[in-house]
């Protein structure tokens, strides 16, 4: 049976009598403990509740470079990732740049040909370009060589980075990065499209060449971009990036960009009803679906074009090429599963499931392991070979091993790997890639006896179909956006009575009940249903009696404007 969250304490309840219960009770459970910290999360202030970016180390220093580098009309070199972060965060330096009048160059390494980060060749182009600064997004914090080399070049190079540093920080003009082990900042699970925004604001406040263009305020209109990269990088919910992310999706909502219009009308999106769903599963699967299939400044040049005939037919080439990126996954994942079938009953699998191909594209590899893992349960590791030899792959956890661990258990069979509990990524030799689900799995069970437990799905409450209402739904739209750290309410549906049961889907991968209740139906999905949940449903038949745990959503595919429940668990 699904448990319950604890209910809220009696004091605290008092504290926040302002709000009704429900309200009250989800609150709690987002840590709020009073009622000034309950006013921060509901009605974020931008003024109050956005940190000076002056606090983090190597701002000022940065902000001071860059601000010479536009007055004495040096060459500017915006390198960034190729992802649903480091793409906005380029158009945010790109967006300010060019409105200053500045000269500069945006790179985006190509993930095929050159992988993640700064790469020397890269630096090459730009020294032969004259370039004299370079401002990385999104990466940079663990490129020691290239940016050494750089310095050789006589480029001065200031990184802008989020992610973990390693025992030394790369030789850099300066290094802004809130994971550094000195940095005080009060906050330090920014993106790194928030970083290159903190960049240009703490740049306004310095006094340089065509500072005049900018008026007060415009710097909150690039904040469309860091809502994407926000709610795209997963990046927890709260603190800091709950306000970013907010004023993000209503400057979303308002933004006159070419390209996000064009991108909505292709999608067939209402963009003033975005949501943080809207981006994470319509938005950013579109940005990298360009650097996975193709060329990553389609999705850079589509946020930053003026032009609409450029928008709409960049718009048009994300969605083939999101389109190509499902159906390479699709065709892979059917190879994966068609593999493991051959292996036997799935009970009798491995406990780490390893496997690759040199076909298959490691840039895909991360999503198809995903969908393995929900087939099956256990930690997947994929593999497959780049355009340049090397044989990288992807890994996920099934929710209760930690894949970093496996890796570092394992180290002597990589020559590279990086991650965290959940996901990572590698490269291997070609002379280990045959011992490496033996390894992984001699690793596994030492590690296993270990591991935490899953942790079970909660019910926020018990919900009658009849109080599943667009009001309600209006309600607990207060709390959003919603993600990581800031999780969905969950409710619990006892004895609903089904209607009828459908697939769909190209290969009838997605589930969709019709729930009977007092005014008519309402539908209940789940997309990439898991096994055992389509083991459940093939047996529903109408007028049979189901209990879900479900989140409530707002539909507006095709400009609808209706409730649906998305099916967390089906009993």
């Amino acid at each position: 049976m699904v448990p319950f969250h604890n209910p809220i304490e009696e004091e605290l309840r008092k504290e926040l009598s302002a709000y009704d219960d429900l309200t009250s009770a989800l609150l709690s459970r987002r840590g709020v403990k009073n009622a000034r910290e309950a006013e921060e999360f509901l009605n974020p202030v931008y003024e109050e509740h956005i940190h000076d970016p002056m606090q983090i180390r190597d701002m000022q220093k940065s902000a001071e470079r860059l601000s010479r580098a536009i007055d004495e009309n040096e060459h500017i070199a915006v390198w960034s990732d190729y992802d649903a972060d480091g793409i906005p965060g380029a158009v945010v330096l790109h967006d300010f740049l060019k409105k200053v009048g500045a000269t500069f160059t945006n790179y985006i390494p190509h993930r095929h040909l050159e992988g993640y980060g700064v790469n020397k060749t890269g630096i090459e182009k730009l020294a032969k370009k004259g370039v004299t600064l370079v401002i990385t997004v999104d990466s940079g914090i663990t490129d020691i060589e290239p940016i050494m080399y750089a310095r050789e070049l006589g480029i001065d190079v200031i990184v802008t980075d989020h992610h973990e540093p390693g025992e030394i920080l790369p030789d850099a003009y300066s290094v802004v990065d809130p994971k550094r082990a000195d940095e005080t900042y009060p906050f330090r699970d920014l993106c790194g499209a928030s970083l290159a925004w903190k960049l240009v604001v703490a740049t306004l406040k310095q006094g340089f060449k065509g500072r005049e263009k900018i008026s007060t305020g415009w710097e909150k209109w690039l904040l469309d971009m860091v809502g994407i990269a926000t709610v795209a990088d997963m990046v927890p919910l709260v603190g800091e990036n709950r306000v970013l992310a907010k004023y993000g999706i209503i400057v979303l909502r308002k933004s006159p960009r070419k390209g996000l219009n064009a991108l909505c009308r292709t999608m067939r999106v209402t963009k003033r009803t975005l949501t943080e769903d809207d981006i994470g599963f319509m938005i950013a699967p579109r940005i990298n679906a360009a650097s996975r299939m193709g060329d990553p400044f389609d999705a850079f040049r589509l946020f930053a074009t003026s032009d609409t005939g450029e928008a709409e037919t960049l718009s048009k080439k994300l969605e083939s090429a999101n389109r190509r990126r499902k159906t390479a996954v699709a065709t892979t994942t059917r190879a994966v599963n068609a593999r493991l079938a051959e292996r036997g009953e799935r009970e009798d699998l491995p406990g780490v499931i390893a496997m690759g191909d040199p076909e298959w594209q490691p840039a895909l590899l991360g999503l198809v392991a995903s969908s393995v893992v929900e087939e099956y349960g256990r930690p997947v590791f994929l593999w497959g070979r780049e355009a340049t030899g090397i044989i990288k792959g992807s890994c996920r956890s099934e929710g209760t091993t930690d894949v970093f661990a496996l890796m570092s258990a394992t180290a002597d069979t990589f020559t590279h790997c990086g991650g965290h509990a959940a996901a990572g990524g590698f490269a291997v030799l070609s002379d280990e890639i045959f011992f490496l689900e033996e390894r992984l799995n001699v690793a596994y069970e030492k590690l296993s006896k270990d591991k935490s437990k899953e942790l079970p799905l909660f019910a926020d409450a018990e919900l009658s179909l009849e109080d599943a209402t667009l009001g309600l739904l209006s309600r607990l739209e207060q709390l959003a956006p919603f993600g990581e750290g800031n999780k969905k309410p969950a409710w619990l549906l006892r004895k609903i009575e089904v209607e009828k049961v459908s697939w769909f889907g190209k290969n009838k991968e997605h589930l969709k009940i019709f729930l009977v209740k007092k005014t008519g139906t309402v539908e209940a999905i789940a997309f990439f249903a898991k096994h055992e949940m389509r083991v459940r449903a093939k047996k529903l038949k109408p007028s049979t009696y189901i209990t879900l745990l479900v989140h409530i959503e707002r539909n507006t595919f095709l400009y609808k404007n209706t409730l649906r429940l998305r099916i967390l668990s089906l009993m």
